[in-house]
């Protein structure tokens, strides 16, 4: 792309950036049409389809074509789709090593259990999760789901909706590797007990205010299993190596 034509996409992006900073623009709320947008910023109009496209990708507008007052780019409120994205992307490409990704959950999911353990937020919902994840003949791949639900739940409980939005992103980030590892675990049946009675403990320890147990069971929760799923993972590469 040249630069030109850069430096027009970049205009659009930021002229939308400022007016959602400065509050001419809301979740809810329609973009310029595209022919009047290129005109007010002397931009091309593909500048600003290349940016709302971009903008699109992020979860920042969502798009419907025809015409009508539900047609153009619409601002939503979806910003974790566009992390979650992002993220998985470069863990697919190798920017983000998984080990980074791992070490980044457990620095934030510890934070977000001495956090609730210094509140008293409403952990319902986590309990719940906890009692669904007790019912008999679940699958790997349900237990997996309400697994991420689950640490995804505490995030939430936290309040702080920048810290969610980058655990929707993390977990998002290595699903597929989660899910393969879980796929070649000899004893699920004993792992996954382990694995609720770890998350037990967790919610144990933030509802009697215990932050530094709060804290310590998050850490071994995460790491044990992270590297129960990398042994397994590279166990199953070597037999497969030596089959072939």
């Amino acid at each position: 792309m040249p630069d030109s034509e850069l430096r027009a996409w970049q205009v659009v992006l930021e002229r939308i950036e400022s007016d959602l900073r400065e509050g001419r623009l809301a979740p809810g709320d329609r973009l310029t049409p595209e022919r009047e947008l290129a005109a007010q910023l002397g931009v091309g109009r593909s500048s600003v389809r290349e940016a709302i496209r971009v903008l699109e990708v992020l979860g920042v507008v969502r798009t419907a074509t025809g015409s009508g007052p539900s047609s153009g780019a619409m601002i939503v409120t979806t910003p974790r789709g566009g992390l979650a994205a992002f993220l998985r992307l470069q863990v697919a490409a190798n920017g983000f090593p998984l080990a980074d990704v791992v070490r980044t959950r457990i620095v934030l999911e510890c934070d977000i259990a001495e956090t609730l353990a210094h509140t008293s937020a409403d952990l319902a919902e986590v309990d719940g999760i906890l009692d669904a994840m007790d019912a008999d003949a679940l699958r790997r791949e349900e237990f997996l789901a309400l697994d991420a639900r689950f640490h995804q739940a505490l995030a939430e409980a936290s309040g702080n909706a920048v810290v969610a939005a980058m655990m929707a992103g993390l977990r998002s980030s290595i699903e597929s590797y989660t899910q393969a590892g879980a796929a070649v675990l000899d004893d699920w049946e004993g792992t996954s007990a382990r694995l609720r009675s770890e998350h037990r403990s967790i919610v144990d320890a933030v509802a009697s205010g215990d932050a530094a147990a709060a804290r310590d069971r998050v850490r071994a929760h995460i790491s044990g299993y992270s590297a129960q799923v990398a042994e397994a993972l590279r166990a199953s590469d070597s037999v497969g190596v030596g089959a072939a």
